[in-house]
C-alpha cells in the first residue's frame, strides 16, 4: 500500500452546544456543575484549536417557542422560561468570551430547538448546511447538557451520516440516570463516548 491510498481523516468541527448562563448555577434552568463544564470546554477549546476545521456554537435562543415554555412544566416536554432570546442567560458563557468560534448557531427561536442542527446562523444556514459547505465529516460534541441539547445534537449529526464523538468529560447531565440513560442511546447511534484526554 503506498501513502496515496490512505484515505484522509475527515475534517472535524468541535460544536460547543448550548454553554449559557441559562444553563449554570443561578440560571433559569441551571445544573449544578454547569459553570465548571463552561470552563473546561473553554480550556480544552482554546489548548486544541488546531485539531478543528471550525468551532460552532450553538445557544437556545427562545422568542415564542409555544409548548416548550410553561407555568406548569412537567420537566420532559414543557420547561420553565429559559434561554430567552436577547436576556443575558442566553448569551454565551463568560468563560466562552475568547473562543472566537467561526460560526454561532441560534436554535429554538419558535420552537423546542433541542438539537443544534435545529438552529441557523445569521444568515439564515442551518447547520448541517454550515457543515457540508466547510466539507465537514466528523465532530465532537461537548456542552449543556448531556442528556438533552448535548444528546439530540450528537444524534442528528449520526442521523446525517456524520463521525460523531461526545467528550464526555465536557457535559453533563441534568441527572446521573439521564446522563446513563442518554449515554445508552449515543452509543446504540454509534456516538463515540470518550474523554477528551483520548481524542
Amino acid at each position: 500500500m503506498t501513502s496515496t491510498d490512505l484515505t484522509e481523516p475527515a475534517a472535524r468541527a468541535l460544536i460547543v452546544v448550548d454553554v449559557q448562563p441559562t444553563f449554570c448555577e443561578g440560571g433559569e434552568l441551571g445544573v449544578d456543575g454547569g459553570n465548571a463544564v463552561a470552563d473546561r470546554v473553554a480550556a480544552y477549546a482554546a489548548a486544541h484549536r488546531d485539531r478543528y476545521a471550525a468551532v460552532v456554537t450553538t445557544q437556545d435562543w427562545h422568542i415564542e417557542p409555544g409548548e416548550h415554555f410553561s407555568e406548569t412544566p412537567d420537566f420532559v416536554d414543557s420547561w420553565p422560561p429559559h434561554g430567552i432570546a436577547g436576556s443575558p442567560g442566553a448569551e454565551l458563557h463568560p468563560a466562552l468570551a475568547d473562543l472566537a468560534p467561526d460560526v454561532s448557531v441560534k436554535k429554538g427561536q419558535y420552537s423546542h430547538g433541542y438539537s443544534g442542527f435545529d438552529g441557523v446562523d445569521e444568515g439564515g444556514r442551518t447547520l448541517a448546511t454550515i457543515l457540508a459547505e466547510s466539507g465537514i465529516g466528523a465532530v465532537d460534541v461537548v456542552g449543556l447538557v448531556e442528556s438533552h441539547c448535548v444528546k439530540h445534537t450528537a444524534l442528528d449529526a449520526r442521523r446525517l451520516g456524520l463521525d460523531a464523538r461526545v467528550l464526555t468529560d465536557l457535559t453533563i447531565p441534568v441527572s446521573p440516570e439521564q446522563g446513563e440513560q442518554a449515554r445508552a442511546e449515543l452509543a446504540a447511534a454509534g456516538v463515540a463516548l470518550l474523554d477528551s484526554s483520548s481524542v
